[in-house]
């Protein structure tokens, strides 16, 4: 099972990182992550190698730095708690440009910034180099709950749909003077977003009827049609 076309975060390419089985890409993931988030947050020089590693992978695949850099933006989040946290964490304090901050905070800042960064560039690298169907039947073979993988492939299949929905209720908002990113505004957002979730909502109920008007037991055919 699979979307039918390829994601957004996909980039075509030929590279031998493109033709490596999916499943085996997962494993590599998972263990590569498995090593960053054990590292100890001092270890500054295995911090350097695991990025070097990364980037070695990155410049394998031929996915330019271009591409995978606007998308980290998901890592935002992490960025500031990792900033916030040398101000509101205790301990002893030091200075760093003239400010002072705690110095296991400012620590612990740092290797969540780092180990952020590399496990949010290592999983873009996965998702450019890898086809949503390859990785849902690199899943498959690798055993994972089969509820979970269809979960995920139609999350794949009809995220693009709503968020082409979202678009044009934004289109329509703003046509008619409400600007999303105004708080004076925000309530009207919040509704729309709301009949957004209830509309979704309402999508997946029509899809798992249709599927048992089909036969579905539980399990959906694969794409060799077994």
């Amino acid at each position: 099972m699979g979307a039918g076309h390829g994601h957004r975060l996909h980039f075509h390419g030929h590279s031998p990182v493109h033709r490596a089985p999916a499943h085996l890409k997962v494993l590599a993931l998972l263990g590569f992550m498995l090593v960053v988030v054990a590292t100890p947050r001092q270890a500054y020089a295995v911090f350097a190698l695991e990025a070097a590693v990364l980037l070695g992978v990155v410049a394998l695949s031929r996915v330019p730095l271009r591409y995978l850099l606007p998308r980290m933006v998901v890592e935002l989040p992490f960025v500031v708690f990792a900033v916030l946290m040398p101000f509101i964490a205790h301990g002893p304090r030091t200075e760093v440009l003239g400010v002072s901050v705690s110095e296991p905070g400012l620590v612990a800042g740092v290797a969540l910034l780092v180990k952020g960064t590399i496990g949010v560039l290592a999983s873009l690298t996965l998702a450019a180099t890898t086809e949503p169907q390859d990785l849902l039947r690199g899943l498959q073979r690798l055993r994972a709950p089969d509820l979970v993988v269809q979960i995920m492939g139609f999350m794949v299949r009809y995220l693009d749909v709503v968020t082409a929905e979202l678009g044009r209720m934004m289109t329509a908002l703003r046509s008619r003077g409400c600007d999303p990113r105004s708080p004076r505004h925000w309530p009207v957002l919040a509704r729309s977003l709301g009949a957004l979730f209830i509309r979704s909502y309402e999508r997946g109920e029509r899809v798992h009827l249709a599927m048992l008007a089909r036969g579905y037991d539980g399990r959906l055919p694969q794409a060799d049609g077994s």
